[in-house]
């Protein structure tokens, strides 16, 4: 099949949306002819051609949009002679046979659980937004039915999501989750952890997340001050948030002990070194930064389904810790220490976890995820 895929930022170091497409995109190229039309390209893949999409409109993100869903409709119409047997948006773009949502709708953002007066002020800041106006028009157009459009979402929370949003779209829907490259990583933990200076006996939480404030880092510093001094924390994520959160980390007396690394192009070592995974985010339709730190067998604490679609796959006490408010720096310092804690109770439970995190992951393989996607795919061309 040639198959054109849709990514302003198509890089592994960017957001889970963006690792989601390129490690489809890896795996499907031993055997399709993929075109990948992107902004911003840091990835090189035998295979896989290229499209580089001028970004004039950068500063104005809502123009942006329009612009990258204008360039990338005209590249890959039937007119321009490509000839492409799908074309799969992970992006905002009113064109393309799968579109695979990610994030929650901007209508739910919008109007969820509004009434009344409440509503009509939502619906007064959108008419005087053209910003709003551009990216609700550009959604509606998204998942309005069309005959050979298929809509994907990541999670079956973000799916309950999506329908509520826009009841009447009768595109047909499936979930086909993020997927991991490997499971059961074999390792040396305390070679590991002297990468980053830490000793054998260290306590390591690892955190990956671009945006610091929705993946709950600010509650993750206020508990690790609850937490004993052996214990550390590596943060992985946007480099450009460090100054405000290395400030808050020294605030709350905490900062000797957090190492912020930046994004990295591989997260391989800080999952290696770390005991733990803590992601107490506050919006997240999946969260592959969790499936990832299962599949090395590390017991993880993440928020419940309310905020994490990964959670109600998850079972707490069994392969996870749940957390039932994100923001409750107590709740989530309590977690950790079940943990943390030297008592038998407790290497029994990360044992537990660990155990059972490597079960869930692995049936999560990319590969997997892969086939599942091949499937959509002829099932599009076959109609």
């Amino acid at each position: 099949m040639k198959i054109a895929v849709f990514n302003r930022i198509f890089s592994k170091k960017a957001g889970g949306a963006e690792r989601y497409s390129v490690a489809l995109v890896e795996e499907l190229a031993a055997r399709h002819e993929i075109h990948v039309f992107a902004q911003d390209i840091s990835h090189e893949w035998p295979g896989v051609t290229y499209h580089r999409i001028s970004a004039p409109l950068r500063r104005f993100r809502w123009l942006n949009q329009l612009w990258y869903a204008t360039a990338t409709w005209w590249q890959t119409r039937e007119a321009s002679g490509q000839g492409f047997d799908i074309v799969h948006s992970h992006e905002n773009t009113w064109h393309g046979n799968v579109q695979t949502v990610h994030v929650l709708p901007i209508r739910h953002n919008l109007f969820n659980g509004k009434t009344g007066w409440r509503k009509v002020k939502a619906w007064l800041k959108v008419t005087t937004s053209p910003r709003l106006l551009a990216y609700l028009a550009l959604e509606k157009r998204r998942f309005a039915t069309q005959t050979g459009r298929h809509i994907v979402v990541t999670s079956p929370s973000l799916q309950g999501v999506f329908q509520a949003a826009y009841p009447g779209c009768q595109n047909p829907i499936s979930i086909i989750t993020p997927g991991v490259s490997k499971v059961g990583w074999s390792h040396d933990k305390a070679s590991a952890k002297r990468v980053f200076g830490l000793s054998e006996d260290a306590f390591v939480i690892a955190f990956v997340g671009n945006r610091y404030d929705i993946k709950g880092l600010p509650t993750l510093l206020q508990s690790l001050k609850a937490l004993p001094e052996r214990v550390n924390l590596l943060v992985v994520g946007n480099a450009e948030q460090i100054g405000i959160y290395q400030a808050l980390a020294e605030n709350l007396g905490v900062a000797q002990r957090v190492q912020f690394l930046g994004a990295m192009d591989s997260v391989e070592q800080v999952y290696q070194a770390a005991d733990a995974l803590a992601h107490p985010t506050l919006e997240d339709t999946f969260a592959m930064v969790v499936l990832e730190a299962m599949s090395y067998g590390l017991p993880v604490v993440v928020s419940s389904e309310q905020y994490c679609g990964i959670a109600g796959l998850l079972t707490d006490g069994l392969n996870a810790l749940i957390l039932e408010e994100p923001k409750n720096a107590v709740a989530l310092a309590e977690r950790l220490m079940r943990l943390i804690d030297n008592a038998d109770d407790s290497a029994h439970l990360r044992e537990k976890l660990g155990s059972e995190a490597l079960k869930f992951a692995s049936s999560y393989a990319w590969k997997q995820i892969a086939r599942q996607q091949l499937f959509l795919y002829e099932k599009i061309i076959k109609k």
